[in-house]
């Protein structure tokens, strides 16, 4: 391993795009962090009131969240503290957020029910496979994800895009598409 790696922490390593191995000298930290991060959610997710709500997803990203936006409880969340959230956001019930990677969601974003923002993956490789691979998700301003939609690691979605219910994206989706299938494909352009 060389010196850059001894002194940089494996948080900030999986955002610049490094592959994470189970031998890594932190990787233990992803799951101490990860059930940090699950006790704040036990409260969060058994509240009903937006300020608390607002307040308690605050404390699991690090950073303040805009009173505009809204969250459905319950949520999951692996980490929290690579996600960004923009203004005037809406998340229904049962979104799951892994965001080791990276996720930012911007302003006027629409998220329907059971929707996941998944930011890392594993290698094809058999040998490999317990790696983790991050990948930045982009979910650009006024898209709407429609519900049971996935969106997976390293995909971004263009401004006023449209995810199609029960999709899962692969790849970036353009500004003003609508998209859908398995694969998502793009079916026409708004």
């Amino acid at each position: 391993m060389d010196s850059d790696k001894n002194t940089e922490d494996v948080f900030s390593r999986l955002l610049k795009g490094e592959i994470i191995t189970p031998q890594d000298p932190e990787a233990h930290r992803l799951r101490e962090a990860a059930y940090v991060t699950k006790e704040l959610l036990l409260k969060m997710n058994n509240s009903s009131d937006p300020l608390e709500i607002r307040s308690i997803l605050s404390q699991i990203t690090g950073a303040p969240i805009h009173e505009s936006t809204t969250i459905f409880t319950p949520i999951a969340i692996n980490y929290g503290k690579n996600i960004k959230f923009g203004k005037n956001v809406f998340i229904n019930f049962n979104c799951t957020i892994l965001d080791l990677g990276g996720i930012i969601i911007d302003d006027n974003v629409l998220i329907a029910p059971n929707v996941n923002l998944i930011s890392e993956a594993h290698p094809l490789e058999p040998e490999n496979r317990q790696s983790l691979v991050p990948g930045l998700v982009h979910i650009k301003k006024n898209a709407w994800i429609g519900a049971n939609a996935t969106i997976l690691s390293g995909v971004t979605i263009g401004e006023n895009a449209i995810v199609a219910a029960g999709a899962a994206v692969v790849k970036d989706v353009p500004d003003n598409a609508i998209v859908g299938g398995i694969p998502a494909k793009t079916i026409k352009m708004v």
